[in-house]
């Protein structure tokens, strides 16, 4: 038995790309950049890795309510590598983090009536995730 297992912090780079699927099911995707910064020769150097997200459900209609570019996130979920054959019949990949819990950042706005009085971050977590989905159109 093993462990598939991320937790990331970070930005969203774009607006989350909602589809509604058969029996009310949604599915959200946008992408996450998380920075590290060291230095390297008295320099200070910023590296970027951007992630690929999926949240379904009740957490995709919580991103396309809430999450927008420039969104900070805490996310929680596991590593999914998946392959198709695209139009012209070339093998292509992709690996995504299929989210299980997210957590918005950051401080309520003024006039933002859904974020709490205390300023705590929204958690929102999908209980009973199926393990796969081999109906799915993609």
């Amino acid at each position: 038995m093993g462990i598939n297992k991320v937790i990331l912090v970070g930005n969203v780079g774009k607006d989350p790309e909602v589809k509604h699927l058969d029996k009310g099911v949604s599915v959200a995707r946008f992408s996450l950049a998380t920075s590290e910064t060291y230095k390297k020769d008295n320099q200070k150097v910023t590296n970027t890795e951007w992630h690929n997200i999926v949240v379904w459900r009740g957490l995709a209609e919580v991103a396309e309510k809430y999450v927008k570019k420039g969104t900070p996130l805490y996310i929680e979920g596991k590593i999914r590598s998946r392959s198709w054959d695209d139009k012209d019949g070339n093998k292509r990949y992709t690996t995504e983090i299929v989210v299980d819990t997210m957590q918005l950042l950051g401080q309520k706005q003024s006039g933002d009536e859904h974020a709490s009085e205390k300023d705590e971050p929204l958690n929102i977590s999908e209980p009973d995730m199926p393990a796969e989905e081999d109906d799915l159109p993609f």
